[in-house]
């Protein structure tokens, strides 16, 4: 169910119950299992998805997975046109990212600048040995050359709609929506 009359669901909690845990499938496959892992969310809804990824991946390598966040806000390129962002906490588990792959997790894919920040974000806090892009969902429109790594679901839209996610740990249901 939407909360908007023209807003169609795309994801509803068991779908994204199930992209995650391909996606956390994929991470282990890619790496090889989880030694030197960590999942670095980007505030809002990248926090609770790399949370959820990393809770997963414990539960199926039988180890933890350092999970932190990321905040990109001052290292953003269009500060200028929304100065008004609050900063989030960028919270690095011990042991830092250097010679970590470090696994970041956001909910939509679409212009691939927010990542771009994240990349900058990462090189002032150490040197990963491998950076992987997991992303719930990826809607295309790409102003960069930025390609996700694991991908929940590829949602074609047009630039004028909005794709929004919904996780119950922020606002109290899961779903993703897009909307004219």
């Amino acid at each position: 169910m939407s909360t908007s009359e023209n807003a169609r669901t795309v994801l509803e909690q068991a779908d994204i119950a199930r992209a995650l845990t391909r996606i956390s499938h994929e991470i282990l496959e890619s790496n090889k299992g989880p030694d030197d892992l960590m999942v670095l969310g980007i505030p809002t809804r990248g926090v609770t998805l790399a949370e959820r990824i990393g809770a997963q991946l414990a539960e199926i390598s039988g180890r933890p997975v350092p999970v932190g966040a990321l905040d990109v806000t001052m290292y953003r390129d269009d500060l200028h046109r929304h100065p008004t962002r609050t900063p989030h906490a960028t919270q690095i588990p011990p042991g830092g990212i250097d010679g970590k792959t470090v696994i970041l997790a956001d909910d939509v894919l679409f212009s691939g600048r927010s990542i771009r920040a994240a990349l900058d974000a990462l090189s002032d806090i150490g040197r990963p040995a491998a950076v992987r892009l997991a992303i719930l969902v990826d809607r295309g429109h790409r102003e960069l050359p930025i390609r996700p790594d694991f991908v929940g679901k590829n949602l074609p839209s047009a630039r004028h709609e909005r794709v929004q996610v919904r996780l119950v740990e922020v606002d109290g249901v899961d779903e993703v929506t897009i909307a004219s």
